[in-house]
């Protein structure tokens, strides 16, 4: 498993840190229960000679000597009898024998002049010292962790927001007082975003201005067609001004699309219906003409009824304006709809065509681009 995670990593690091103090701590605890282990088998030893070489010159146990060295003699009958048993157990009742008798460290000193059983109350010191220094660390490498999480913080809250960015709310603040990097990118990221709302702003004011000076003069020649005595000429006038004001429609459209600056309202509509609708917008005199339809099965389609008849709209437009003869078929079958014409190969791979402005002698070459846009809004193909 590949770990990528910044958090993670860091995670994973102080982990480390505290495995490594804490067998560090168990090492150092080992270390000094051996140095004392081994101080004490050199303090009894001493003992045992010492007590051997004063009773050979005195015919006695100093008895002083092993309250100085903190250990008592065993005199009671019974525990010296248990001791013995226990010890003789343990194949350990030698001339000397240390060992650990109801957590009381036991020496038996077992020779020709004499034999003893001794109780060393010498005790290994409780390291309190080392607790508190390896607590301290403790406590330093977690408080540093906490510290540097609480820094990463404001990663999620800029990730948050460059995620709604990503979505089309421009309406994001992720500026930072701070001084460290992640503010400066943070800010850095509020900067491009008020630039990029600024220049959208200005975008579709500008597109809007166009727009409504166009819809101007085109409401005003619709007026004047009205006036117009020749039935035949106003009809043809109307319908050129009624697909001029269509064609500023799916600019607006277009404008929306390119920007994400829309709602999809989705609902099941037939693909027959959505035919019909498109075919309408084409505004073309007799369809029947130009469009033959084989409906082999009809089925409904979870689109936006506004943007999905643009898509049809387009494709049935590109198909009539390259076909050879004019006509094109249209085949709605199970879950597709196929439009067929007679028209010449593609010069370029078909990718290059759904690139915005793509060259074009008999438009502005955006008709696939919007057709491949929506869909991809839709998730279809």
């Amino acid at each position: 498993m590949i770990i990528t995670s910044l958090r993670s990593k860091i995670r994973i690091v102080f982990a480390v840190t505290l495995m490594l103090l804490g067998i560090l701590f168990i090492s150092s605890l080992k270390y000094d229960r051996a140095l004392m282990e081994e101080h004490t088998q050199t303090q009894e030893r001493a003992i045992s000679h010492y007590l051997y070489s004063y009773y050979l010159k005195h015919g006695k146990i100093d008895e002083a000597y092993l309250d100085a060295q903190n250990v008592s003699l065993i005199t009671d009958k019974g525990m010296v009898v248990k001791i013995e048993r226990f010890f003789k157990e343990k194949n350990k009742f030698k001339r000397y024998a240390v060992d650990t008798y109801r957590l009381k460290r036991i020496m038996i000193i077992n020779n020709d002049r004499f034999k003893l059983i001794l109780e060393n109350k010498n005790k290994a010191k409780f390291p309190l010292k080392r607790i508190i220094v390896f607590s301290i660390v403790f406590l330093l490498i977690i408080l540093l962790y906490l510290w540097i999480m609480k820094s990463l913080k404001p990663l999620s809250t800029l990730k948050s927001q460059i995620q709604t960015f990503s979505q089309g709310n421009l309406d994001i603040e992720c500026k930072s007082d701070k001084e460290d990097e992640i503010a400066e990118v943070a800010n850095e990221f509020y900067h491009a975003v008020t630039m990029i709302r600024e220049l959208l702003h200005s975008r579709q004011l500008f597109l809007r201005a166009i727009m409504h000076e166009l819809k101007t003069p085109i409401a005003k020649g619709r007026l004047v067609s009205e006036m117009l005595d020749d039935e035949k000429n106003k009809a043809r006038m109307h319908s050129i001004f009624e697909r001029l004001n269509l064609l500023i429609d799916e600019f607006a459209k277009i404008e929306k699309i390119t920007s994400k600056n829309f709602d999809l309202i989705i609902k099941p509509y037939k693909m027959s219906d959505l035919m019909e609708a498109s075919t309408d917008m084409l505004m073309i005199e007799n369809p029947k003409r130009l469009i033959t339809t084989k409906i082999e099965k009809d089925y409904s389609a979870e689109v936006d009824f506004e943007l999905f008849t643009l898509v049809i709209k387009n494709l049935l437009d590109n198909g009539i304006k390259y076909s050879t003869d004019k006509h094109i078929i249209v085949v709605i079958s199970e879950n597709k709809i196929e439009i067929r014409n007679n028209a010449q190969a593609l010069k370029e791979p078909l990718e290059n065509y759904f690139k915005p402005f793509h060259t074009s002698k008999k438009g502005l070459g955006l008709g696939l681009y919007i057709v491949k846009s929506i869909l991809d809004i839709h998730q279809m193909e």
